[in-house]
């Protein structure tokens, strides 16, 4: 039987220290601040981004480096016989297919698309533990990871429009509208991408159309997972841990008979283009044995 590592970028959300003896391993993504490069977890925290943000700093993401994608790989082969390497959604960076490339290369590091970020590309990697618990190789994990790629929401409210129109995701006149409006968007990540899914006007509308969002997902696409109790439903936040609480408990009593995963920080990469403040509900499949 194989030994078989589990690999990801820091844009799944975990954190370099909750991986000790686990059979995970996570590659920090670079950031490119005031011309600066720094990386997540090492020499950029959380707190650190936040702080550059609110100074507002020229804030930038980046991909890791071809020599630090295959030496991350190098060092981890030294004692596994397999790597399941799970990046950032191709749709969000070019580092799936770098490491595609790159891989052609290692016979034994099996590159998985399954277009998830943050909340539930971390999720991705639970399922990948337990699929290596139940015996399946590193290459029946990552079919079954790409085949199950869909099987996942996430909707996000920010609570501002200046980071989207800095990242060029709206247009400025777009931006200035919705801010004398005090209109706040609601985002939606179902694929590869982050797009529009709705406006309101305040946050209280926010989460209230976020919550019927995922009941209408649960009543259409994730009905047959939701009968059969194989779904699971987290919260996150960029630096807005008190209201991400306060929603969580809201979720909790909502959704009662969902397994109600975790409250996190969404990754930098994602809050990097949306700012301080959001609020985000993910779901997503289950791995019931």
């Amino acid at each position: 039987m194989p030994k078989i590592a589990i690999a990801t970028d820091s844009s799944s959300g975990i954190k370099i220290s909750e991986c000790q003896n686990n059979d995970v391993f996570v590659l920090p993504m670079p950031f490119i601040i005031d011309g600066n490069e720094y990386e997540e977890e090492i020499s950029l925290s959380q707190e650190d981004f936040y702080e550059k943000l609110k100074e507002n700093a020229n804030i930038s993401t980046s991909q890791p480096s071809p020599g630090k994608v295959t030496d991350f790989w190098d060092k981890i082969l030294q004692t596994y016989d397999e790597i399941v390497y799970i990046p950032l959604s191709s749709g969000l960076s070019a580092a799936t297919n770098t490491a595609k490339n790159l891989a052609l290369d290692y016979p034994k590091v099996y590159v998985v698309d399954n277009n998830r970020v943050s909340v539930t590309q971390k999720e991705s990697i639970y399922d990948a533990l337990k699929l290596v618990q139940l015996g399946y190789n590193a290459k029946e994990i990552k079919q079954y990871l790409e085949n199950t790629k869909l099987d996942s929401s996430i909707y996000i409210t920010v609570a501002s429009l200046k980071y989207l129109k800095k990242g060029g995701r709206i247009t400025p006149a777009a931006a200035a509208l919705g801010s004398l409006l005090k209109i706040k968007p609601i985002l939606q990540i179902q694929g590869q991408k982050l797009d529009a899914y709705a406006k309101v006007l305040n946050f209280g509308q926010a989460k209230s159309k976020m919550i019927t969002a995922i009941k209408n997902d649960i009543e259409t696409r994730f009905k047959e997972y939701y009968d059969k109790g194989e779904l699971r439903i987290s919260v996150a936040h960029t630096d807005n841990l008190t209201e991400a609480q306060k929603f969580a408990e809201e979720i909790r009593k909502t959704f009662p008979n969902i397994k109600f995963l975790t409250i996190d920080p969404l990754s930098l990469v994602i809050a990097c283009h949306i700012g301080p403040g959001s609020l985000a509900i993910a779901m997503s499949r289950i791995i019931k044995e």
